[in-house]
């Protein structure tokens, strides 16, 4: 499942991994994080906001009772990731991680260092090939399907292209998680500053990489059937914050949500 590995095309891991100020990129990631930047500085904004905002969902599901994770799209390792936030709040979470990356299969090792009392596992897979996901024995063994899990979509599904049906796969996740679970994500919007960040997309679509911007309708059209955590679907600058920081909705140019299965 994973792709091959091409270093002469950029990959949305590792191109937001140049955002994110990392290293393991190549040449073609770092061009089109370039590029990105030129035509919209605040790219390199977004990422790092989404950082923060994974963190502070993470710490929310924690404090739920959530103990159980399934993070679709982690991207390469960048701390803390969902399992170090998850179980900082309880040693015994269990944490399973996918992505289709070359890369980020090689970095694996640095996402299933576990506490002793949980455990961490990494599943090579395409969100678009969701059934694939959900029936990994790596996920099977590690989550009790049983019981709530934390589903975790941090900007991913903006990759996700129209004609894949990006609301299905996220109702087809949700169907397999029982009462209680939560869906968290977080996805690219361009209701802000249309001009920058359709520039962005296009841009990145032309470097071969699917980007697809969002309305605040769109994006909360994923929690159809759910129960959205107050304040809702908003930019992820004023989902709970907790210290104010020097950046616009424009820049961040993400909206977020939670919400709960009933």
């Amino acid at each position: 499942m994973t792709e091959p590995l091409d270093t002469g095309r950029p990959h949305p891991a590792r191109v937001y991994d140049v955002l994110l100020g990392g290293k393991d990129n190549f040449a073609a990631d770092r061009a089109a994080a370039a590029q990105g930047l030129e035509v919209n500085p605040n790219a390199a904004t977004a990422p790092r906001q989404n950082r923060a905002f994974l963190q502070r969902t993470v710490r929310f599901l924690a404090g739920r009772g959530i103990r159980q994770f399934l993070d679709i799209g982690t991207g390469l390792p960048t701390s803390p990731n969902v399992h170090e936030v998850a179980q900082g709040a309880d040693p015994s979470s269990r944490i399973v991680y996918v992505d289709n990356d070359q890369l980020v299969l090689a970095h694996a090792r640095a996402l299933l260092t576990s506490a002793p009392q949980g455990r961490t596992e990494y599943v090579d897979g395409d969100l678009r090939r969701v059934d694939e996901i959900l029936a990994a024995p790596a996920l099977r063994e590690t989550l009790d399907l049983d019981q709530p899990v934390g589903v975790l979509l941090f900007a991913v599904l903006h990759f996700i292209e129209d004609s894949d049906d990006p609301y299905a796969i996220v109702r087809r996740i949700m169907a397999a998680v029982p009462s209680g679970s939560y869906l968290v994500l977080s996805h690219i919007t361009a209701d802000h500053d249309p001009e920058s960040w359709a520039r962005f997309a296009q841009l990145m679509r032309a470097q071969g990489i699917p980007t697809r911007v969002r309305s605040h309708a769109e994006v909360t059209a994923f929690f159809d059937g759910l129960d959205l955590v107050e304040p809702g679907v908003v930019p992820i600058l004023r989902w709970h914050p907790e210290q104010d920081v020097p950046f616009t909705d424009a820049q961040v140019a993400l909206y977020g949500g939670v919400a709960r299965k009933p």
